[in-house]
């Protein structure tokens, strides 16, 4: 068997780089196949086992294909909105058909040059179909999404257009802290000191222009100010303001033993029996209340008018009486209407309460923000207080209530369980025909001061009819489509499958691979997260195929070809020199 058995080994050098030579050929015949991998032949030898004292019998040789699936290709940009490459593990799930019957079975690939075909599904330059999960209307994945059966064909074909009901609306806006003050009472009908309008669109796609309006108030204290204004602390009572020397008036807060006041001609005069201040001038009532009348504050207010209010509005109905005393009439000469005061109850968690006998207006027909310094804490600002009204184009009134500054300029509000600060504008009908809807109004960004009044932003995120312009896929694997109206929905999400040794699948035509016992079972991950790679937009996976290594291994497998045939003529000769003997 010696010289025979080296002419089989020979042939089985000959077969050995022969398949060499054919896996290299398929390389540089794929390198410029999108998502290619290439494979290398390996080598191993088959002997014969024989006892060392005995003749050596030549073995032989074969070649095993290794695929080099796990090895990353070279990422190039592309023109297409619809292509994707894949950076790091993972592959693309896919099946030659759209049906997404369980008779079909599905394959793997890093060929991600998709297009939409005629029917608006996505396809790669193979023909296969692009597999993903669905996004329901919340956003949210399948429940069974580690399931293949949770995977759908991406169809991005639109047969109308899309419209958008707008569900949240954002508003930046200053108000001047400077604008002049008026009771809630007369708040209802008083000309808005600023106006601001926001289109938002209903079910249908209609455009629905709001209008927000806003008043400075004095707030839900009980409140009395002046009808006089431009006074100053120092104008004195007789002399610059005419009111009689000697006229009395008394002020009593929650029921409380009252305080008299009289006014006097001359500074610093002695207290008459029962009195218990001598009013020269506007400054001697301010400081009094402000230091010895309990749950009461006295100030001159943006138009130089003076102003009374009670301190709290938490507690229940907060009361305080402001009265002439005799035929004196030092109130209504200084623009005080005799009489007792109210404050609103909005709570002590700060929710606008309706229907109290005081509610003129009710404080928030609509869900307003809860306040989150209350009278008491050394945070609250009395003078921060607006009444915001929200009309819809008919000018009828959604919801109206009051929203509150602290002293920095910054909204008084507490943000809900989500983390906003927002009105919620509940069950709009706008009588067009369209559903009910609801509506959240940020108002987190909405400042207080003394500037002009500014609009810094405004935005919603609904949209009119528009018409699809575009597909996209992003790094994370969305499958996005744009539309005419700058409105953009979330279709779908693509899935990376993973597998414990990629280099185990069995590869198919285009440029696709099935699953095998030697992969391992496959793992649905969602891009970069449980070991999968990212997915690069707009980028194809080019082959990983190096023309110069191949090159080089082809010169290899050349000469050792040629060294195999050398040992065959060489064998040859023996032979014939052996039959030869005579």
């Amino acid at each position: 068997m010696g010289l025979f058995g080296s002419l089989f080994t020979g042939v089985s050098a000959l077969s050995a780089q022969s398949q060499k030579t054919a896996i290299i050929s398929n390389n540089i015949a794929n390198i410029n196949t999108t998502g290619f991998k290439r494979s290398e032949a390996a080598f191993f030898s088959l002997v014969t086992t024989e006892s060392g004292n005995a003749r050596f019998s030549p073995g032989t040789v074969t070649a095993n294909r290794l695929q080099q699936v796990s090895q990353q290709g070279p990422i190039s940009q592309s023109t297409s909105s619809t292509d994707a490459a894949i950076s790091g593990k993972g592959f693309f799930a896919v099946k030659r058909d759209s049906d997404d019957s369980a008779l079909t079975e599905f394959l793997y690939t890093r060929n991600g040059q998709f297009s939409e075909d005629s029917q608006g599904f996505l396809r790669n330059s193979a023909g296969f179909y692009l597999y993903g999960w669905p996004i329901d209307t919340a956003g949210n994945l399948p429940a069974n999404q580690g399931d293949l059966t949770s995977l759908v064909p991406i169809d991005v074909q639109f047969l109308g257009g899309l419209t958008r009901p707008t569900n949240t609306a954002e508003l930046s806006v200053n108000l001047d802290a400077a604008e002049v003050d008026v009771t809630l009472t007369n708040a209802a009908t008083a000309p808005p000191d600023f106006t601001r309008g926001l289109t938002v669109y209903d079910t249908l796609g209609n455009p629905q222009p709001l209008s927000f309006e806003f008043v400075k108030t004095y707030g839900p204290q009980a409140t009395s100010p002046t009808t006089r204004t431009q006074l100053t602390s120092t104008d004195e009572m007789v002399n610059d303001l005419g009111v009689s020397d000697g006229d009395q008036f008394t002020i009593s807060v929650d029921g409380g033993a009252a305080r008299t006041y009289q006014i006097s001609a001359v500074d610093g005069a002695a207290l008459p029996v029962g009195v218990d201040v001598m009013v020269f001038d506007i400054g001697d009532i301010i400081d009094d209340i402000n230091a010895n009348v309990t749950d009461m504050t006295a100030f001159l207010g943006n138009d130089g008018e003076i102003v009374l209010q009670h301190d709290r509005f938490t507690t229940g109905l907060e009361t305080f009486t402001i009265a002439e005393v005799g035929a004196g009439t030092a109130l209504s000469s200084l623009g005080f209407t005799p009489g007792a005061y109210l404050s609103d109850d909005i709570g002590t968690a700060g929710t606008y309460a309706n229907g109290t006998a005081a509610d003129t207006p009710p404080y928030s027909t609509g869900e307003f923000p809860t306040l989150q310094f209350l009278p008491g804490d050394p945070n609250y600002n009395a003078r921060g207080w607006w009444t915001m009204t929200i009309r819809d184009p008919s000018n009828a009134q959604l919801t109206t209530g009051l929203v509150n500054f602290n002293g920095d300029g910054t909204i008084n509000a507490l943000a809900d369980v989500d983390g906003n600060i927002d009105i919620e504008l509940n069950q709009i009908n706008w009588n067009n025909g369209s559903e009910l809807q609801n509506i959240l109004v940020d108002i987190e960004r909405f400042s207080q001061f003394s500037s002009d009044y500014t609009v810094l932003f405004s935005d919603q995120d609904g949209a009119e009819l528009g018409l699809r312009t575009g597909v996209e896929i992003d790094r994370e694997g969305f499958v996005i489509a744009q539309f005419s109206n700058g409105a953009s929905s979330t279709l779908y999400k693509l899935p990376l499958t993973t597998f414990a040794n990629p280099n185990g699948l069995a590869e198919v035509s285009g440029t696709a691979y099935t699953e095998t016992e030697n992969s391992g079972e496959e793992n649905l991950r969602e891009a970069g997260s449980g070991g999968a790679g990212f997915i690069e937009p707009a980028t194809l996976e080019n082959s990983n195929v190096d023309l110069a290594d191949e090159f080089a291994l082809l010169i290899v497998a050349q000469r050792a070809y040629s060294a195999g045939t050398k040992v065959i003529n060489t064998v040859d000769q023996m032979t014939q020199e052996l039959l030869q003997l005579r």
